[in-house]
């Protein structure tokens, strides 16, 4: 197990009956806002490899410990219902770098920025969100959180606390595709862009010539929301060809 960092379960946070967020004391390990980390358990015995991991985001700032891990457990999984069990003190490994290419460096300059994220995939925006980088960069950030049921409208005790220490900087828009929920649009990201419901409720332009657009969930989601914005001349940023769209597939 030399190729892992052996860390402690300082805590979770159970949401709901399948999303966790697994909090553990690994501070050897360092990482950027935005970056994920490899957790590993051992395999079970006759396993072809000795450790099975996944890739998870940190959800913490990089000044903040515990680090702190939010997934929904699929139940046939081989890691996912193992990590929910485990109790506050028990192992969990980690791998020694975190990797990911998904910050704000990797961003171009615009106006705004908008987040925009399903399910688990706004795990790393909250980390993003909870340093200096951001606000930094730009002048207006938009957090955009899409579930099936309002009960998976998760973090919205961090999330209001970014709203008050960034008051006039910062727009949070939740939204609901399954269920009437107050206060929440209704279906899915790309039709909320495509018909103007989501920039008339933030307030914000997402348009090629003031917004950088940052995707993290599900592919549907990802590609469908690159489809619409592509329609607004927005295409997806690389370094030797700087663009509007910074994505990853998370959820």
């Amino acid at each position: 197990m030399s190729a892992w960092i052996e860390g402690r379960v300082a805590g979770r946070r159970e949401w709901g009956a399948a999303l966790y967020s697994l909090l553990v004391d690994a501070p050897q390990l360092a990482f950027t806002a935005g970056q994920f980390a490899r957790l590993s358990l051992p395999a079970p015995p006759g396993s072809k490899e000795a450790m099975i991991g996944r890739p998870y985001s940190f959800v913490n700032p990089p000044a903040r410990q515990p680090h702190e891990f939010y997934f929904i457990i699929l139940p046939e999984g081989p890691l996912s219902p193992r990590l929910a069990r485990l109790g506050e003190g028990e192992s969990v490994w980690l791998a020694p770098r975190a990797n990911g290419f998904f910050t704000i460096a990797e961003t171009a300059e615009a106006e705004s920025l908008w987040c925009l994220s399903t399910g688990t995939g706004i795990g790393p925006f909250l980390s993003m969100l909870r340093t200096d980088d951001p606000w930094v960069k730009f002048g207006r950030v938009v957090l955009v959180h899409s579930v099936r049921h309002a009960e998976e409208l998760t973090y919205r005790e961090e999330i209001a606390r970014i709203a008050r220490e960034r008051s006039g900087m910062f727009h949070y828009v939740s939204m609901v595709s399954r269920e009437p929920h107050v206060d929440s649009l209704a279906g899915r990201i790309p039709a909320a862009i495509e018909d103007g419901r989501l920039e008339a409720r933030a307030g914000v332009p997402l348009t090629a010539e003031n917004a950088h657009a940052m995707l993290c969930g599900n592919p549907a989601m990802v590609d469908d929301v690159q489809k619409v914005l592509a329609t607004r001349g927005m295409r997806r940023h690389r370094r030797r060809e700087p663009g509007h769209i910074t994505l990853e597939t998370y959820w």
